[in-house]
């Protein structure tokens, strides 16, 4: 339970603000003082005090396999995203996911007295733990929901502002026609394998990003397009693509097996310089780009030995593969480097590791520039969309230009 020895919650909440600042979110005045008066180990009464103000997920309903169901998300991601969401005073605001609801309650301090939060949820169990954690720490006026997020909560549209706080992996109708125009949508978007947390301003008849943040969630019932399976006899590596994608595993079966052929790029990152932005950009300049993911007992084998074994970009076309990978370079002093390249494998593997080598170059020429990302509702037909590469899903298709 919520117990802690020596440290009160009060300092823990102001700890755990002035590090989400050192790290650069929380940017927002209004964000940081929100986040110093909300309480959140009153959200997470499983926890203790420590562990609610840590820099950690706190995880409060799991499936029957151990994986979770809803939880109160990272603070860090929570400040992140509450910047993206520049919430105005009288806003009204839709926030799919209720969670525990500490960020309804967060909401709800940003929008004031004069704005309106609303707080939908599928499950009644998390809609109902929400509402007793709202009203018992002075937030009876945000509405909970229970109903499918995808419908949102048209009794209250439109809306200035909406958040969703679960992985979404298409943008439903029902999002659109309640956002009122001009407004905002912040939402943990996966696209050809990863996940970013995309703010979107509503522009007519698109959705236009200007915030693009790496981020992670709990996928949200019922959305999800992403296919996957094994490409090796063992199961040990497994491929993610999305429904849009033509992905044939009977063809790729042998490629691992088949001589591997390294190319580098010449392009090299320190111990703390991130390179996710290599994925993202792939995301718009190669339709191929999906996810591959191995068991430590293939990278131990040499089997497939990708940067991050969990979740790493690939290039996949029919028989053959490559994937995104890095080696350590000679060092001087406290400084290591390493070199960022791909493995190719298959009939056409050099050929996608020189592509995707071209990725990351194209990367390093311009690493903080951050691809536009605009949506459209699926059947829209614009000069925009017929000179990239689609990502197509059920409600809406995606154009991301660098």
């Amino acid at each position: 339970m919520n117990t802690t020895t020596g440290t009160s919650p009060e300092a823990l909440r102001a700890s755990m603000v002035d590090n989400i600042r050192n790290v650069g979110h929380a940017r927002l005045n209004a964000v940081e003082q929100a986040m110093r008066d909300v309480p959140r180990h009153r959200f997470v009464p499983a926890a203790t005090v420590t562990e609610a103000y840590a820099n950690i997920a706190v995880i409060t309903k799991r499936a029957s396999d151990g994986s979770a169901l809803s939880c109160a998300s990272v603070p860090t991601v929570v400040a992140m995203m509450l910047d993206q969401l520049d919430v105005q005073p009288g806003n009204r605001i839709l926030e799919i996911g209720a969670g525990t609801g500490y960020n309804a309650a967060l909401l709800s301090q940003l929008t004031g007295p004069s704005g309106h939060v609303t707080t939908v949820d599928i499950d009644p169990e998390v809609t109902v733990q929400a509402r007793a954690a709202l009203d018992e720490t002075g937030y009876p006026e945000v509405e909970v929901v229970t109903r499918d997020g995808s419908l949102g909560a048209e009794e209250h549209a439109p809306y200035d502002r909406i958040i969703v706080t679960v992985g979404a992996f298409d943008l439903p109708p029902a999002w659109w026609n309640q956002l009122a125009p001009g407004g905002r949508l912040v939402v943990p978007l996966r696209w050809r394998g990863q996940t970013r947390s995309v703010a979107f301003v509503h522009d007519r008849d698109r959705l236009r990003s200007d915030s693009v943040q790496l981020c992670g969630f709990v996928p949200m019932i019922g959305q999800d397009n992403e296919q996957s399976g094994h490409i090796d006899p063992d199961g040990l590596v497994t491929l993610y693509w999305d429904a849009d994608q033509n992905v044939n595993l009977d063809a790729l079966q042998g490629a691992l097996s088949k001589p591997k052929t390294a190319v580098w790029s010449g392009v090299t990152v320190g111990n703390t310089e991130p390179f996710d932005g290599v994925w993202l950009r792939m995301t718009g300049a190669e339709p191929s780009t999906c996810r591959i993911a191995v068991e430590p007992a293939a990278v131990d084998s040499g089997l497939c030995t990708p940067a991050i074994p969990s979740r790493s970009p690939a290039l996949v076309e029919d028989d053959s593969l490559a994937y995104f990978t890095y080696r350590r370079l000679e060092h001087e002093g406290n400084e290591r480097r390493s070199e960022l390249g791909a493995i190719g494998q298959g009939p056409s593997g050099l050929q996608l590791a020189q592509r995707l080598c071209d990725q990351i170059s194209a990367w390093d020429d311009a690493r903080t520039n951050i691809p536009i990302i605009t949506a459209y509702r699926t059947g829209t037909t614009v000069s925009e969309l017929r000179e990239s590469n689609v990502i197509e899903k059920r409600f809406s298709c995606l154009a991301v230009i660098s």
